[in-house]
Order: structure tokens, then C-alpha cells, then sequence
């Protein structure tokens, strides 16, 4: 079997994954879906005892959708041998990705420093959850800790509600994709200096630096960031209104968007009322203004309200369902969905990569593999024969 390319973007680059759960997985999504050959290297059924976390299901939605496009081959790390075979696949790859705890890939001999020995243009992509060194390097790290520990739950919710977590892995899904970026970049620079180097991302870093604005505004104006439910916390009006058949989102920040509110709701007299001529003011008397455009809202329907919003040129939009989401028709129109035929028996349905590139889009053309399904070919083309490939699956290395 010949590799499995999905674009012509990345088709020159091949990166040996080695990591597992969600962000390091999604980091390698991203480079295989434009077109890099992956292979992902597990160890075999058995060893890891966490792997009914994030390997048993293999043809569950979930794993599906974050490795799609890969090649997978089993390797037991523990057992001898196994090195010899790792350092054959990094002399011939551009890119490693990891996301264990920062001692185990020395404990492993697989920290840079030995892998760039072998070959100095590799690119080593390690995701923790605290960052390579540090007082809490050595702490295992998951998305919702870290959602404490940034400060996004302190930001989530209502002020009655206490800390929230978001319904989604902020920590690790920002992780993946700013060591995607990581890497893209250090593969840019390599056409210049010749030379890998050892890209860094944390999943406590990243979730802080999703935490943008809110943080600056702590560091810069002394300005603690708070819990304030639907609403915008530097912008009304901005947040959730009810309607006549559901609530709706409205975003009618800044002076023109506020100057076409008024207008639209026949409401002049806000426009020049003295609590909420800036947007500052608004803020500070958002309790007055909310309760007044819920009064407004109540008598008409959701769609009405979108649509006379927008019509205008302010920003509104429905909260769907997952089901109500997928079905929009600019969800639709966007391409967001890919379904792959009579796979494992069943049709199987995968979110494509966000960006698209008009000469080399990203393509899931593979599903996610079967547990070590390409481990022989891969060892065929390191070289090994098929009695030394028998020899490796009889002693449990492969």
C-alpha cells in the first residue's frame, strides 16, 4: 500500500505521531488532512492500560474524526529493539510529535537531542500540559484542569452559578493547533538554516492565550474578569435575548450598531437617553437596556429577529443543537461535513479542516486506521524481511 495522500500541500512531509488523546492528535490531523504522510506509531493491544481511553473505540466518531488520513503500526517502547526501529522512521521523517509527560521521551532516549543525532532536520512537536520544565512540568495535565487553572471557568457561567467549565477541550484543541503552526513554521525556517529544532506547546499556555482580551485587560487596565453569564463583558448590547418561540444571539456592539438598533426598534429616544450615549454606559446600565429590549423581543420569533437584525447590518444569529447546526444551509454550503462510504460497514461522517486553500485543499480521503493495520508494510520499507518482521511480532515488540 502506497501512502495515503490527501492534498498536494504537505505531500513531501512525513511525520511519525506518537501521541494520543485529543491535542497532539489533532495537531497531526491537520498536517495529514493537507496532504503529509503519517504514520502512527501505538503500542500494541494490551500495553498501554489507559487505552480504552483513547484507542479501544476504533470506529466511534471520535476517533475516527481526529485520525482519519493516518497509517498506523504497533511498537512496544518497553521492549528491545523497538529504538532500533523508531530511529529508522525518524532518519527518514521530517516531523515527531508527542504529547507524553516532559521525562518520559527522555526516559525513552527520544528527547531531541538524540533524535536530532540521527537527523538534524527533524522537527520534534511536544505538547504537555504544563511546559517542558517549570514547577508543575512533571503533573499530568487534562483539558478541564487546565480550563481551571487559565481562567476560562473563571469567565464561564453565571455569577450565581460558580466556576463552569466550557462544553468543549478548549486546552487541548488550541494546543493541537498552535503546535500545528509550531511546526509549519519551523518547517518554513528549515529551507533557510538546514536545521530542525524543538517545538514547545503547553496546554495551560495555549488556554491562556485563548483567554486573550480578558487577560489583557487584567495586565494592562487592573480590569479582573468576571462571570456575566450571556452577556459581552466589555459590549452591550451583546448577548442572549428571548423571543416570541426561543432565544436568540445579539451582537449590537459599538456606536453604528447601536445607532441601527434604535432605529430598527423605533426607539430614538435611546439614542440620546444619557445612560446610554457610549458604550461604557451601556455596559454599566446593561440591566435597564436588557430588560427594555426583552420587552421588544418577546412579540416576535426568532427567525423574524435574525433576519431583520442582519437585514440591517447588525450581527445576530440562532442558538442551534448540534443536529440544528449541522443542518443550516450555510453549515452546508461551507462543506463543513465529509462522509466517507461503506466504511466499517456504515457510512462515516467527518468535520473537514477549517481553512481552505484554493489550489491544495485538505481532502479526508482514508479512515482512521485499524489498530496497528500498516505495522508490516511500514517495517518492509524500513527494510526488515518477513521472517524478521515474524521474529518482531513473536517477541512483542511490534
Amino acid at each position: 500500500m502506497s501512502k495515503i495522500q490527501a492534498s498536494e500541500a504537505l505531500k513531501n512531509l512525513k511525520v511519525i505521531d506518537l501521541s494520543r488523546v485529543r491535542a497532539g492528535p489533532n495537531c497531526v490531523r491537520i498536517l495529514t488532512d493537507f496532504g503529509a504522510d503519517v504514520i502512527r506509531v501505538e503500542p500494541p493491544v494490551g500495553i498501554d492500560p489507559n487505552e480504552a481511553m483513547f484507542a479501544a473505540n476504533r470506529v466511534g466518531g471520535d476517533f475516527q474524526n481526529i485520525n482519519r488520513n493516518k497509517r498506523s503500526m504497533t511498537l512496544n517502547l518497553k521492549k528491545a529493539g523497538s529504538l532500533d526501529i523508531l530511529m529508522k522512521l525518524v532518519k527518514e521523517a521530517d516531523i515527531v510529535v508527542e504529547n507524553w509527560r516532559p521525562d518520559v521521551k527522555n526516559k525513552l532516549g527520544l528527547d531531541y537531542a538524540s533524535l536530532a543525532a540521527v537527523n538534524p532536520r527533524i522537527i520534534l512537536a511536544s505538547i504537555s500540559g504544563y511546559g517542558q520544565d517549570g514547577p508543575y512540568a512533571k503533573r499530568p495535565g487534562f483539558d478541564q484542569i487546565m480550563q481551571g487553572m487559565g481562567g476560562l471557568m473563571s469567565v464561564t457561567g453565571h455569577p450565581e452559578s460558580g466556576p463552569v467549565r466550557a462544553g468543549l477541550a478548549v486546552a487541548d484543541m488550541s494546543a493541537g493547533l498552535y503546535s500545528a503552526l509550531g511546526i509549519l513554521i519551523a518547517v518554513i525556517e528549515r529551507e533557510t538554516s538546514g536545521k530542525g529544532q524543538w517545538v514547545q506547546t503547553s496546554l495551560l499556555h495555549s488556554l491562556v492565550s485563548m483567554m486573550d482580551f480578558q487577560v489583557a485587560r487584567y495586565l494592562n487596565e487592573g480590569d479582573i474578569p468576571v462571570q456575566v453569564g450571556n452577556d459581552h463583558p466589555t459590549s452591550s448590547p451583546m448577548g442572549l435575548f428571548e423571543a416570541s418561540d426561543g432565544v436568540f444571539n445579539l451582537g449590537a456592539s459599538g456606536e453604528g450598531n447601536w445607532a441601527r438598533l434604535c432605529e430598527l426598534l423605533n426607539k430614538p429616544d435611546w439614542f440620546q437617553d444619557p445612560e446610554f450615549v457610549t458604550e461604557t454606559l451601556r455596559v454599566k446600565n446593561r440591566e435597564r437596556l436588557n430588560l427594555a429590549l426583552a420587552d421588544l423581543f418577546k412579540v416576535q420569533s426568532v427567525e423574524h429577529w435574525v433576519d431583520q437584525l442582519n437585514d440591517v447590518g447588525i450581527p445576530a444569529g440562532p442558538v442551534y443543537t448540534v443536529p440544528e447546526m449541522v443542518n443550516d444551509p450555510q453549515v452546508k454550503h461551507l462543506n463543513v461535513i465529509t462522509t466517507l462510504p461503506n466504511v466499517y460497514e456504515k457510512d462515516m461522517h467527518y468535520i473537514n479542516q477549517p481553512m481552505h486553500l484554493t489550489r491544495t485543499p485538505s481532502k479526508v480521503v482514508s479512515p482512521a486506521p485499524g489498530w496497528g493495520e500498516h505495522t508490516d508494510e511500514v517495517l518492509e520499507s524500513l527494510g526488515y524481511s518477513a521472517s524478521e518482521i515474524e521474529s518482531l511480532h513473536q517477541q512483542g515488540v511490534v
